[in-house]
């Protein structure tokens, strides 16, 4: 059987946006130009050569509804929360928290030898575990898989699987792949997907065509930074020409469920954001045994 090659779907641009108490983001999503590839409700990157882009984090605030996936590339975010977690997490560190029925936490960025950037995700939770008990993944980068394969491409291993090494995340509904991939100059990246997955990559370095036409094509490559969306298919070919290429390959089960969303709670109904705020305002918000 001859698998099929995913076409890309869209191209998005990153807007510039403030977040948290003053964080300057690139935001791929929501947008006009791509509101909710379902499961997946946001994409951030994050990071400047100006701390002060950042310095004013993101102080504590609520979650309900939903996963939210922090992954760094450089410099430290410390963070801290309603049930009693806190820490920090680094270059090459990932944290894959649950939020389930209600959690309160903070995430404060850091420069490391001036450094700082990074990505954070949303994925949805389907109706049945909304309401969750909240939940922490916190993996180092040493627990995150490396592999270097004899044509120069490079990739960690987040989530999902590369030649029968699986990401350390996992139990997640979405059964998600995440993937950091780094390919070299004039070569390719051929990933399986599941057919009916979401499936995007973020491209922040370089440049790389997607749709599996030859990059010499015109209009084929894609200079970063920029989100694709993928149409269905069995897999994803990625071709370099002269420059490298950095992408995150993400792909997601789809939820095919009614959202609402209010800031930072996603629910299926709009009763069930109206019982957000008012726990929130009752003081009943945050998970209790």
């Amino acid at each position: 059987m001859t698998l099929q090659t995913r076409k890309v779907l869209k191209i998005v641009h990153p807007q510039t946006v403030m977040e948290g108490a003053g964080v300057r983001l690139k935001r791929s999503f929501p947008t006009n130009d791509l509101d909710y590839p379902d499961p997946f409700l946001l994409f951030d990157h994050f990071g400047s050569d100006d701390p002060e882009d950042y310095l004013a984090g993101f102080p504590m605030h609520p979650h309900r509804g939903i996963e939210t996936v922090t992954y760094m590339l450089a410099g430290a975010v410390t963070h801290r929360d309603s049930i009693g977690n806190a820490g920090t997490i680094g270059a090459g560190d990932v944290q894959w928290m649950t939020a389930g029925g209600g959690i309160m936490h903070e995430e404060m960025p850091q420069p490391v030898e001036g450094a700082m950037e990074g990505f954070q995700l949303w994925v949805n939770l389907p109706a049945r575990l909304k309401m969750s008990r909240p939940r922490y993944q916190e993996i180092s980068a040493d627990q995150v898989p490396a592999i270097q394969r004899e044509d120069g491409v490079t990739l960690r291993v987040i989530a999902g699987t590369w030649g029968g090494v699986a990401g350390p995340v996992v139990g997640i509904a979405a059964d998600p792949v995440y993937l950091d991939v780094s390919v070299p100059v004039q070569s390719s990246f051929i990933y399986p997907v599941a057919r009916g997955h979401t499936t995007l990559a973020y491209l922040f370095r370089g440049k790389a065509a997607f749709s599996g036409e030859s990059v010499t094509a015109a209009g084929a490559e894609t200079s970063a930074p920029a989100m694709i969306l993928f149409e269905d298919g069995d897999q994803v070919m990625v071709q370099t020409g002269a420059a490298a290429a950095r992408f995150l390959l993400l792909s997601g089960l789809p939820d095919n469920e009614p959202i609402v969303r209010y800031g930072p709670f996603v629910m299926n109904t709009r009763e069930e954001i109206r019982q957000a705020l008012q726990d929130l305002r009752n003081g009943t918000f945050v998970w209790k045994e």
